[in-house]
């Protein structure tokens, strides 16, 4: 076992996991005041639903089973973690069966807590799209059947030498390696189509389109957007070594250039540099860059994230033109951003893409791999999402979304205006 290796890991499970509660943040403060607790209680549900899945089967249908067409492995057998983790009884504890099977020596109990952080994260941001108006009982149920039919699948076809990987049937007939460094498909593509497909089953809020539906606090999304920038991808080297320093630093500068590039968007088109915007191109980038940390030079970086900077901020106002309540922009950032950066390694991958290697295998390579990530999320989450709708239902009612969900599913207010000292002002008068 190499300590730094799983010290490391370690340390990026922890910041992984954090960027769930950064999500929750993030979306809570971009809500009215009325659904924040019902927001954050999403983002909560999928740290908890997605934690008990992964422990019975998730891992092994993504990481741990054998490889059934190269979709899905089998999920007995790592059901329970079964050959992953073993009791010792010299030390009565419990301990790794064995090492990571990536070879970077690290116990095998590690790589399930790093990956399980990803499955949480990609569950989390779908939930943005459906905002102020969906039941947390059927968000539960959802979050449970799409980690076990979608994201376990999808991370094993990309992830563990699957359908779409760098070593399967679509890299090896074109003749160039499929390159997902941190979830381009497997998260960012994977959540926005999902979050799509449940947004046109389930319809818009009440109001959209014809009244203006603020953030109640920005503070909380700046936190959020912050959190997030703080951990991502590094870990995905899944090694202490020069790769994860680049890919932290390639991270950094594709983030500060998507957001410097929403900036100067926002500006030309409103006059203003808002704070909201500062934290979506953050976002933006973080979602673009995801794909290509490892393999893009630091001009790249900073040229994918200037792009996907722009790109994000126009696409963010479609949902308007086209009518689909996406409530706080997963489609528009995590959908097109996603896109972006996976399909941008086809032109800048160093010695492949067809900018930096002259070669258009790479690029050809990249779209298809999105376009399937694209087709199966959209989908698995149609069935599952439409026979949810008919049986239990995903919203709440009418009324109960305008009087807030928090009230009505959760029991709770996020703030105790009745408490304020003007109230209480108004009282002794």
């Amino acid at each position: 076992m190499d300590s730094g290796n799983t010290a490391w890991m370690l340390t990026s499970a922890a910041l992984v996991f954090l960027m769930t509660p950064g999500v929750a943040f993030f979306y809570g403060g971009m809500v009215r005041a009325k659904a924040v607790l019902n927001m954050l209680m999403l983002s909560a549900a999928a740290l908890s639903v997605t934690a008990v899945v992964w422990t019975l089967w998730g891992w092994s249908i993504a990481y741990a089973g054998s490889s059934i067409g190269g979709i899905f492995g089998d999920p007995a057998t790592g059901f329970l973690l079964k050959d992953t983790m073993v009791f010792d009884a010299g030390t009565r504890q419990y301990t790794a069966a064995g090492l990571a099977a990536n070879g970077n020596k690290y116990p095998s109990s590690v790589d399930v807590s790093f990956q399980v952080t990803f499955a949480m994260i990609t569950v989390a941001l779908i939930c943005g799209a459906i905002a102020e108006r969906v039941k947390y009982s059927t968000w539960m149920l959802f979050v449970a059947l799409w980690v076990t039919f979608d994201y376990a699948p999808m991370a094993h076809m990309v992830w563990n030498n699957g359908l779409l990987s760098a070593k399967g049937p679509i890299s090896t007939a074109i003749g160039a390696a499929a390159h997902d460094f941190a979830g381009g498909t497997v998260v960012h593509i994977n959540a926005a189509m999902a979050a799509l497909i449940i947004v046109l089953i389930i319809g818009k809020r009440k109001g959209f389109g014809t009244q203006p539906i603020r953030p109640h606090n920005v503070p909380f999304v700046m936190l959020g957007a912050f959190l997030l920038w703080f951990g991502f991808n590094a870990g995905s080297a899944f090694a202490a070594n020069g790769t994860a320093g680049y890919a932290w630093m390639s991270t950094t500068a594709a983030t500060a250039a998507a957001m410097l590039a929403w900036g100067f968007t926002e500006k030309i088109r409103t006059g203003h540099y808002t704070a909201i915007g500062a934290a979506s191109g953050i976002v933006a980038g973080l979602v673009a860059i995801t794909p290509a940390a490892d393999v893009v030079s630091p001009l790249w970086a900073m040229v994918i994230g200037a792009i996907a900077g722009v790109l994000c901020c126009f696409a963010c106002g479609l949902k308007f033109k086209l009518g689909y309540d996406d409530s706080l922009d997963v489609v528009g950032v995590h959908g097109v951003g996603g896109l972006t950066g996976t399909v941008l390694i086809g032109f800048f991958g160093e010695d492949a893409g067809l900018l930096a290697g002259g070669d258009w295998r790479q690029l050809a390579v990249q779209v298809i791999i999105a376009l399937c990530a694209m087709l199966y999320s959209g989908v698995v989450t149609a069935i599952i999402a439409f026979a949810l709708e008919k049986t239990i239902g995903w919203r709440v009612t009418e009324a109960r979304e305008v009087g807030g969900i928090d009230l009505a599913d959760q029991g709770e207010r996020a703030y105790d205006f009745a408490g304020t000292a003007s109230s209480v002002l108004k009282e002794v008068r």
